[in-house]
């Protein structure tokens, strides 16, 4: 039962989740709540870590949580359950390419789908902010943002300068900032898990 049931959550969320990676996370965080596979907390870790490793971070996310649910037949599950439906839609949409290529609804729906798309990852981006620039455990209100993480604050400033003003950094590859933040993440506990 634990099979069908990744299957059809991950199912949902690849046939609504239009934008990329990013657009999956509202879906994985009201998925963290309705079935308690894994937490809050979790979910920006395994934002983290999938945005830092190969591979589309909705994926990656639905691998792993598919793997400490029911292991790696869960993984694949998870995985497949994703996949599918941009695998249905692009078969259909093959066969009719021509036909609606000059279709003036299909130009329509498209250009509806823009803001929608851009809505889902900028309320992605807004909720690992939050995350990631407050902790609401040390938070009496649980409407309100928490207390402030300095030291994310501190880092994130650093990071601005370093890849966008200084001329011999801001020219180095992206994945070497991913790397250095998930270096200095571990070392430093960012994360909050104890050592």
């Amino acid at each position: 039962m634990i099979f069908l049931r990744l299957f059809y959550e991950f199912f949902k969320t690849g046939l609504f989740a239009i934008g990329g990676g990013l657009a999956t996370f509202p879906f994985l965080s009201e998925m963290a709540d309705k079935t308690g596979w894994f937490t809050q907390s979790q979910l920006m870790d395994m934002i983290a870590v999938s945005e830092s490793t190969p591979g589309p971070l909705g994926v990656n996310s639905a691998t792993y949580v598919g793997f400490v649910t029911a292991g790696i037949p869960g993984a694949v599950t998870a995985t497949l359950g994703l996949i599918t439906p941009s695998i249905i839609i692009i078969l259909i949409i093959a066969g009719f390419l021509k036909a609606f290529r000059t279709n003036p609804f299909v130009d329509g729906a498209f250009k509806c789908l823009r803001p929608t798309s851009t809505g889902l990852i900028a309320a992605s981006g807004l909720s690992v902010a939050a995350s990631a620039f407050f902790d609401a455990s040390a938070s009496a209100d649980s409407a309100a943002l928490g207390t402030l993480k300095p030291e994310a604050v501190v880092l994130a400033v650093l990071l601005i300068i370093v890849t966008r003003f200084i001329p011999k950094t801001k020219k180095l590859h992206p994945i070497v900032w991913i790397a250095a933040s998930a270096v200095v993440g571990v070392v430093f506990n960012f994360g909050g898990v104890p050592m």
